[in-house]
């Protein structure tokens, strides 16, 4: 097996924990001069076959993923719930995002294969994000 294979496989296998929790970030503050620091905190990526919840618009803060595959939540966790800014769909279903428990509510579709909203505020969403639908079908 190659270096490369190694290490994605490596990688794959260190999100799993994550499911389902905030996406957590390196902490380099002890090492790093403000300007990086800044830039390390500034955006986390959204990992492939998974849809991410961000607390702050533009995809800030660190977020709360959700494996596409494993489906939809009709209560998000008190880690994201009213608190949702911005959205990231990267997985291959996708994403309605609703603004009351149980999929009630006025609702946004978030595009498969690497939709986004980068704003709830402009959708009358912002951080009154509530439950998470993954669908199979297209957005409309």
């Amino acid at each position: 097996m190659n270096t490369f294979r190694k290490h994605l496989i490596a990688g794959t296998a260190a999100l799993l924990p994550l499911v389902g929790a905030p996406l957590a970030q390196a902490d380099a503050s002890h090492r790093a001069p403000a300007a990086q620091q800044r830039q390390a905190t500034a955006a986390v990526e959204c990992p492939d076959g998974y849809v991410c919840i961000y607390p702050e618009v533009d995809f800030g803060g660190r977020p709360w993923v959700k494996r596409a595959v494993d489906g939809s939540v009709s209560e998000l966790p008190s880690a994201i719930r009213d608190r949702g800014s911005s959205i990231r769909n990267n997985s291959d279903r996708t994403a309605r995002i609703y603004e009351s428990r149980n999929y009630n509510g006025r609702w946004l579709c978030v595009t498969k294969s690497g939709g986004s909203i980068h704003d709830l505020r402009s959708y009358n969403l912002n951080d009154q994000t509530r439950s998470l639908r993954i669908n199979r079908n297209d957005c409309g």
